[in-house]
């Protein structure tokens, strides 16, 4: 398996991941167990798919699965302070910075995938 903890975007998505953990621990009970939950969850699924792109030869795919689990995430984020759950705006701004860096950084490495998966040519056969 390649190695995937010097990644800055797995350094970020750890961070998310430990910040929503620690902030969600301050939801109200009723959001903890159902916002909360998916946020953590999503949070996860982020950290999980990166190290499962780093280490895939084809990357394309799972970058696109991850380029869309990055923007759900953010969409949650802005959900969960729609309805109340962040105890105080200052929380919710550090978690949506994050999360919109985590997704600025997964569409930039998508990007470069395509780019790399386009130009690459098949070695060609000895003569």
């Amino acid at each position: 398996m390649a190695r995937y903890e010097h990644l800055p975007i797995y350094k970020k998505a750890m961070e998310l991941g430990l910040y929503l953990q620690e902030t969600v621990r301050n939801f109200s009970r009723y959001n903890k167990y159902t916002i909360g939950s998916d946020l953590r969850n999503l949070s996860l699924d982020i950290i999980k798919r990166v190290i499962r792109a780093n280490s895939s030869r084809n990357k394309t795919e799972l970058l696109e699965e991850l380029v869309a689990q990055c923007e759900t995430l953010k969409i949650m984020i802005v959900f969960a302070k729609e309805a109340k759950a962040f105890n105080n705006f200052k929380n919710f701004q550090h978690a949506a910075g994050l999360a919109a860096n985590l997704c600025r950084q997964s569409e930039g490495w998508l990007q470069s995938s395509r780019k790399k998966s386009q130009n690459y040519q098949p070695p060609k056969a000895g003569r």
